[in-house]
């Protein structure tokens, strides 16, 4: 079995790896070729490019890099048509994967798409280009699978592996010591995103949201997880740069981790959000992104909230600030208010555990077994 797939962000790189190790129990010598990162690659997948030469943040990030992106699906398209796949699946990045779906569909090739399009709360005209371009989608969420149902477009809600492999990793103690955390004291994790431009709009605010907690707290400490070394540098110069000596230790890669530890979290929106509900923990989240890409979102928005955790219950749950309604005070109240009312935390943590049970479904194996239906 032979499989085209493309991936363009660090998550969908983990979701990859654990649906091809997952097609791997079921036909050993399947081999997978496309766009992957060191997660795929690492279970045997071939990357014919790297894969943050696709990855996109926000409109304009598509227009600074889109001659460079334009032209790798090009040739990632002749390729596949000289050696048609048995199957190819997207994963996100449905700016790059939808429009490559839509023509190796049209060339007889049966097509996945892993990871649903925010198509339920933001430009929904995208419908008709997913159903040209999508032989079956896969979503995380169960909301997800009932609109693609509605617009007749064949679907399986496989629930997210992120809620099957955290087991509430619920031992602070444990992940203190291991991350060099005092044992005592309230902890905040600051999680500012995973991409270089996330980094660069949500430094200053999270650095300047931690010295207000810290000047009405004083006992209070941070850990902030970066993503990777240059990540880590840059908002260490930034600390230095203007002489803020914050008790904030810095880690690499170990973002779960951190949360674990913590009483609270501090975080730009995106899969973490996810993840700090799945590990129990309170949460404020945030985000800022350009004027022309939050212009747009404010014209095609179908919701109210941009966080997950908000969306999958009846009512929101959590705080979130976006652009001009982010600033230190704002953050900085939200996050002492879970750190001083425990009732809160408490009713928080029973929502969710309601979250925890709509997406327990081992993805990973419901995932393959979409695609193992589909090729039969």
């Amino acid at each position: 079995m032979y499989v085209g797939v493309v991936a363009g962000e660090t998550s969908g790189d983990q979701l990859g790896a654990g649906l091809i190790r997952a097609l791997q129990k079921r036909v050993p010598e399947a081999r997978f070729v496309g766009i992957c990162g060191p997660n795929m690659q690492a279970v045997g997948a071939t990357s014919l490019y790297p894969m943050d030469s696709i990855s996109i943040m926000g409109v304009d990030g598509l227009l600074r890099n889109l001659i460079r992106i334009i032209r790798i699906r090009r040739r990632l398209l002749r390729y596949f048509l000289s050696d048609p796949p048995d199957i190819f699946i997207g994963i996100d990045v449905p700016d790059f994967n939808l429009g490559l779906e839509r023509r190796l569909k049209r060339a007889s090739i049966k097509t996945v798409h892993y990871v649903s399009p925010t198509v339920w709360a933001w430009r929904s005209y995208r419908i008709r280009k997913i159903r040209r371009s999508v032989s079956h989608m896969l979503t995380l969420f169960p909301f997800e699978e009932e609109f693609y149902k509605r617009h007749n477009v064949p679907v399986t809600f496989v629930g997210h592996p992120i809620a099957d492999e955290i087991d509430n990793m619920d031992e602070s103690n444990d992940c203190r010591s291991a991350l060099g955390l005092p044992p005592d004291g309230s902890v905040v994790a600051l999680l500012p995103g995973s991409r270089l431009s996330e980094l660069h709009r949500h430094t200053e605010l999270f650095a300047n949201t931690a010295a207000w907690i810290l000047e009405r707290n004083p006992n209070v400490r941070f850990v902030a997880a970066l993503v990777d070394q240059p990540m880590q540098s840059y908002f260490r110069s930034f600390l230095q740069a203007q002489g803020m000596e914050l008790p904030i230790y810095l880690v690499v890669g170990r973002a779960r981790e951190a949360m674990a530890a913590s009483d609270t979290v501090l975080l730009a929106s995106g899969t973490a959000a996810l993840e700090a509900a799945l590990l129990n923990k309170p949460m404020v989240v945030t985000y800022k992104v350009s004027k022309i890409t939050y212009l747009l979102v404010r014209l095609f928005a179908h919701v109210k909230h941009f966080s997950m955790p908000n969306n999958l219950l009846e009512n929101p749950i959590v705080p979130e600030f976006i652009q001009d309604s982010a600033n230190p005070e704002s953050l900085g109240k939200a996050v002492e208010e879970y750190l001083l009312d425990k009732t809160k935390v408490n009713q928080l943590q029973q929502q969710f555990a309601q979250i925890r049970s709509l997406l327990q479904r081992n993805a990973n194996e419901r995932a393959a077994g979409a695609v193992m239906s589909l090729m039969r």
